[in-house]
């Protein structure tokens, strides 16, 4: 599908310089806005996946109005130690202004991924995203639950990471330029011999306990395996850090003081009467399916019948977007929980 482009920049609440892309088919759109937010590092290009369908042309041929969100996770970006908090309070509220502003509209949807999710999921519950009235979430939202070889490396490895360097970087796995890097490369190569793709090995390494864990090889062709290589990069370790003290407490915790933010983030109902679709791959090897299903249950105990899940078998964590085959089994649901109403 052929679509036009447009890239609306927009302030965050400090100050720093972050931008929508905007994606329209060659016909006007007949439903609203929704807004994509991607995962930690990488950008809103990895929902543009070069498979035959992805969810930009399902979404389009929907009828729907597409904003693609680089929030300051995006690897486009200057690398800034960046925390969910502050993506929570200074990245999607702005950015779903700009979008009420940019289209007129008084309401919007979403389709929210990974640390997008989480950090999108913190907005909301913390109601300052009161225009967002439907929300899609994939692979964890406020209940972290992790493999247990990702909860060692977040114990023991997280804090020596944190005395040596500020970030993690899976294009090292191409381009080591520091003796950490290419010790971690040398590492990283001798243990995940899962694939000769250098980036896919570092991603399983920096972000999960699979060969791979991020998605299944079967689920991917070779062209989308290869182009992954340019579409993950920095990462800050502090991350790593806030979230390991979100699978601790065993729910989503703020680390800095905004008095916009709970410390606890299931403490009391949410601020929110958005509706919300959980979705997690029964493979996934970075969170674990459980996160989503303890969300759900969450909401569901708040609103009973409301709030639906999706376990989504043979699938993992980004496959889900970029599978060959998730057109036909996955994303058509996605888009289905968009345009149901309450």
């Amino acid at each position: 599908m052929t679509y036009r482009e447009r890239i609306v920049p927009f302030t965050a609440g400090d100050g720093m310089a972050l931008n929508l892309i905007h994606l329209q088919g060659d016909t006007p759109p007949t439903k609203g806005p929704v807004i994509l937010v991607h995962g930690a590092g990488v950008r809103a290009n990895i929902f543009r996946a070069p498979v035959a369908t992805g969810i930009v042309d399902l979404l389009i041929a929907a009828g729907y109005d597409v904003w693609l969100e680089n929030w300051r996770a995006c690897i486009d970006l200057q690398p800034n130690l960046w925390t969910l908090d502050q993506a929570a309070v200074h990245d999607h509220p702005y950015a779903v202004r700009t979008i009420v502003k940019e289209t007129g509209a008084d309401h919007l949807k979403a389709l929210i991924h990974c640390q997008g999710s989480t950090s999108f999921m913190m907005s909301a519950v913390a109601g300052l995203v009161p225009e967002v009235r439907t929300i899609v979430s994939n692979a964890v939202s406020l209940h972290p639950v992790v493999p247990w070889w990702s909860n060692v490396k977040l114990k023991l490895a997280v804090p020596v990471l944190a005395r040596i360097t500020q970030w993690l970087n899976c294009q090292w796995g191409l381009e080591a330029p520091t003796p950490l890097a290419r010790f971690i490369q040398r590492w990283v190569n001798l243990t995940h011999h899962e694939c000769h793709n250098p980036v896919c090995k570092q991603v399983s390494f920096t972000y999960g306990a699979g060969f791979p864990a991020l998605w299944r090889h079967q689920n991917l062709d070779e062209g989308t395996h290869d182009w992954l290589k340019h579409e993950f990069a920095w990462v800050p370790v502090r991350f790593f850090q806030q979230i390991s003290r979100c699978v601790s407490a065993g729910h989503l915790v703020a680390v800095e003081k905004f008095p916009e933010l709970p410390a606890d983030f299931t403490a009391a109902p949410p601020r929110t009467d958005a509706r919300f679709a959980f979705f997690a791959g029964e493979k996934n090897r970075c969170f674990l399916p459980e996160s989503q299903v303890r969300t759900h249950a969450f909401f569901d105990r708040l609103r009973p019948g409301y709030h639906t899940l999706h376990l989504v078998p043979e699938y993992s964590h980004l496959d889900v977007f970029m599978g060959d085959r998730a057109a036909r089994d996955v994303l058509p649901r996605m888009v289905e929980e968009l345009d149901r109403t309450a």
